[in-house]
């Protein structure tokens, strides 16, 4: 019977987490899509342009997504304030993350304006150089609103009302395209820009998005008591300035840390030339599409437990976290194999190129045994944001990426050191060894968590 009672309250905690994770996926797979989309575009123009969009966005993501790193301390508070019972100081966090977003885009706009400095210092074709240059510029235009959209999101999500950020983000996918279309091939008497095309389609989209955001948070029923537009800037309060930065400064770290990881790989491979670059590119793309699942059940999770903890029930919170491992993995066992039974049909979405396929081909096999370990990993981070518990996750992050995963990655994929140079592939086993690092000591983290009487948690959670 006790067996019956917990598999039941592990079924109804699934079937709520999928509720509010099934938007969130639906919204970054739209989001994603718009890559994928300016990606594949991009490529039908030149092999140049396609490598042009993978460096840029290996600098741009690093740097934007520290921005939205910090935001990311509004879910967790924001869940916590709703399941207490505390809405009423919700609106205050909002206008302060406005802060944040003023803060983060100046020196963010000058470090993506001035990474000509970077991308000149690369061993790459001169062609390849000025059009990553050229579409990073385009980009910077809607920095200020991606961030804007973002910490509006962050309302939405944390009080769990996940389904508008979908629908915003799928009207953008839909804008980004016909854009797309006009501005890389030049329809409609617009010049053709190529790759460029698609960073000023981008800024346009973010900027569409932003004030969509903004338009539903005004006249959204559900948040018409917490009276965000009543005063929409109030003076910088340093004190929950200063809680919401130590939350989300280590988020941000990790993000950065993260996806820098990935996308310096193709800063690395430039060298190697554009076919290598786009192997490389086929696959993150991939990866990155098929990591949205898990990643939306972290995000589900952070929302579910904070909230849960706020309401003072952390064993529901406890039962969240397993039931979104159990459906975490289940899915990894379907994508998996998909991956490494359609490695060659993926390919061929992106490029017609033989040897580009045969590459991304072998790249991908590596990446479907990754998708485990990365699943553990962004599942059992969202639990411990939940928990307000960010510094771990940093800690963890920085040793598994850059002291595990980047320099086994370099010495495998460009030195003969342990053994001939793997070129790509060489990164993509590094990537596997700090994953699976990484997803074995937050796991850790989270039960020893977990461990600590009810007391002891609460008290520690209503400080921070």
């Amino acid at each position: 019977m006790k067996i019956f009672i917990r598999w039941e309250a592990y079924h109804e905690q699934a079937k709520k987490l999928i509720a509010i994770a099934l938007p969130i996926l639906l919204a970054q797979v739209a989001q994603n899509s718009m890559g994928l989309v300016d990606t594949i575009m991009a490529g039908r123009v030149s092999a140049a342009d396609m490598a042009a969009i993978s460096v840029g966005a290996s600098i741009w993501f690093p740097l934007v997504l520290f921005g939205h790193g910090l935001l990311l301390a509004l879910p967790p508070t924001i869940s916590y304030l709703n399941g207490s019972g505390k809405r009423d100081r919700i609106a205050h966090q909002i206008r302060q993350g406005l802060w944040i977003v003023a803060g983060c885009c100046i020196p963010l706009g000058l470090l993506i304006y001035h990474s000509d400095i970077v991308i000149l210092s690369m061993d790459m074709e001169a062609k390849l150089a000025d059009i990553t240059i050229r579409y990073l510029r385009a980009m910077l235009f809607g920095l200020p609103a991606y961030l804007l959209m973002i910490n509006f999101r962050c309302l939405s999500d944390g009080i769990a009302t996940t389904k508008p950020a979908m629908i915003i983000t799928s009207f953008g996918l839909m804008l980004n395209i016909p854009l797309n279309y006009i501005l890389i091939y030049g329809k409609f008497g617009m010049p053709a820009f190529g790759a460029v095309g698609c960073g000023i389609a981008t800024a346009i989209v973010n900027w569409a998005m932003c004030l969509m955001m903004i338009l539903y948070s005004k006249r959204a029923r559900n948040q018409r008591d917490l009276k965000v537009f009543e005063k929409i800037i109030e003076r910088p309060n340093f004190a929950t300035l200063t809680k919401l930065l130590k939350l989300g400064f280590p988020i941000a770290i990790a993000l950065c840390c993260e996806v820098a990881l990935f996308a310096l790989t193709s800063l690395f491979l430039s060298p190697l030339g554009a076919d290598v670059v786009a192997s490389h590119q086929i696959t993150l793309n991939t990866s990155s599409f098929i990591f949205m699942l898990p990643m939306s059940l972290g995000m589900a999770a952070t929302i579910l437990v904070g909230q849960y903890l706020g309401e003072k029930a952390p064993n529901k919170a406890k039962q969240v976290s397993y039931a979104a491992l159990i459906v975490g993995l289940n899915l990894t066992l379907f994508t998996a194999l998909l991956t490494i039974l359609l490695r060659e049909q993926i390919a061929m979405i992106f490029v017609k190129n033989a040897d580009v396929i045969a590459m991304a081909g072998s790249l991908l096999i590596l990446a479907a045994l990754y998708q485990f370990s990365d699943t553990v990993q962004v599942i059992s981070s969202g639990v411990l944001r939940g928990y307000k518990d960010t510094q771990a996750i940093l800690f963890i992050t920085l040793f598994c990426y850059w002291i595990i995963g980047m320099p086994l990655g370099y010495t495998l994929a460009m030195t003969d050191f342990i053994v001939p140079h793997l070129g790509a592939q060489g990164f993509w086993i590094g990537f596997v060894a700090s994953l699976t690092t990484a997803a074995f000591l937050l796991v850790y983290r989270m039960i020893n968590l977990q461990k600590q009487t009810d007391e002891i948690l609460l008290a520690k959670l209503e400080k921070k």
